[in-house]
């Protein structure tokens, strides 16, 4: 008798296989032009979360951010989420991002460093001028009691105010508008930050500063550096940090510079 045991095994491994195929979840998370991506929620999860994971690890830790509050929110935050779509798979990357209207999304170093320069408390009000995406803003909302945030490009604020109360970030008011005076009726603040250059120091922000109070904002029209205000009882203390570059800050501050 002719031995045939082998092809019958192929061709039931063949089998076993397709029957397998058929039977296996099938989650397809969305369609592009190239086909569908055979990959579930929980592994876009899981792929995120790790980019955070490596984000703070060589990014913040390595170049010296230690306030461990700080780097908690960076985990935690989905900084994927506020930035556009097709940005997405960019947006743990170590540099800023378009988010429309001419403005950007800050590289995450810097979000952690001037954060980390604000030394927020949790029972801390924060004054944010520049919501943009909104990112900023959810990093604050994870450190202090309350924030709240001006933007001046109104698409951007109703954009942000609608991204951080879906995720959640009920703390943080959202206003737009021109954030050069600041919230006065919400003042004093424990601690303001600034994410657009003015020219000078807007004089109705250092006047919000409650004593103790710190302030961080980019400063310069063409050189700009990262500069920190502290309110004490002998007067503003001010100190040169490093060298940034920001989008600028328009509005009033814009027409004060000239």
């Amino acid at each position: 008798m002719r031995q045939r045991s082998g092809n019958v095994s192929a061709r039931t491994v063949i089998l076993l296989a397709l029957l397998l195929l058929l039977f296996l979840p099938f989650t397809p998370t969305r369609v592009a032009s190239g086909g569908v991506f055979l990959r579930s929620p929980q592994s876009l999860s899981d792929e995120y979360t790790a980019a955070r994971e490596q984000m703070v690890r060589e990014q913040m830790e390595a170049r010296g951010i230690r306030d461990a509050r700080v780097l908690a929110a960076l985990r935690k935050v989905p900084r994927h989420l506020f930035v556009p779509p097709e940005e997405q798979g960019e947006a743990y990357d170590d540099y800023p991002l378009a988010i429309g209207h001419g403005q950007t999304i800050s590289q995450p170093y810097i979000v952690a460093y001037m954060t980390e320069a604000l030394e927020l408390k949790p029972r801390d009000r924060v004054l944010e001028i520049g919501t943009g995406s909104g990112y900023q803003a959810a990093i604050l909302a994870e450190l202090a009691a309350e924030v709240y945030s001006i933007e001046i490009v109104e698409p951007l604020a109703k954009q942000a105010e609608a991204r951080l109360r879906r995720l959640g970030y009920s703390k943080v008011q959202v206003r737009a508008g021109d954030g050069y005076r600041g919230w006065p009726e919400a003042a004093p603040f424990d601690a303001i930050i600034v994410t657009a250059a003015p020219g000078h120091i807007p004089q109705p922000l250092v006047d919000q500063l409650r004593e103790g109070g710190r302030m961080i904002l980019p400063l310069g029209q063409w050189e700009q550096d990262l500069v920190r205000l502290r309110r004490t009882r002998e007067g503003i203390l001010r100190e040169y940090l490093l060298p940034v570059r920001f989008v600028p800050m328009t509005g009033e501050a814009e027409k004060q510079s000239r």
